[in-house]
């Protein structure tokens, strides 16, 4: 985990939405037809956030680059979660280094 991509990840009010989003998908995607432990399709998130797919996909991809969602694609659909693990490193970081 590269800290300094972690927390430019994080320093941008989208992606953190889209975060707390991943959190809870289930209170925020009630509409999705996939098992939520597979993650939430990209359209699904693109169409919450009224941005544009490729507006979202670059967040997703600056995300996962820093290690905290995780991406699984089916067929032409690809979903994303959050790597909670990842998030359990940060608060470590957090609590013992900064």
């Amino acid at each position: 985990m590269n800290h300094l991509d972690v927390f430019k990840a994080l320093s941008n009010p989208t992606r953190l939405q889209i975060l707390t989003w991943l959190k809870t998908p289930e209170a925020y995607f009630p509409e999705q037809q996939e098992p939520f432990a597979t993650g939430v399709c990209v359209g699904q998130i693109q169409k919450k956030s009224g941005m544009t797919q490729s507006t979202i996909s670059e967040n997703l991809s600056v995300m996962q680059r820093a290690g905290l969602v995780t991406s699984i694609r089916k067929g032409q659909w690809t979903y994303y979660k959050r790597n909670e693990a990842a998030f359990e490193q940060l608060s470590l970081l957090v609590a013992s280094e900064i």
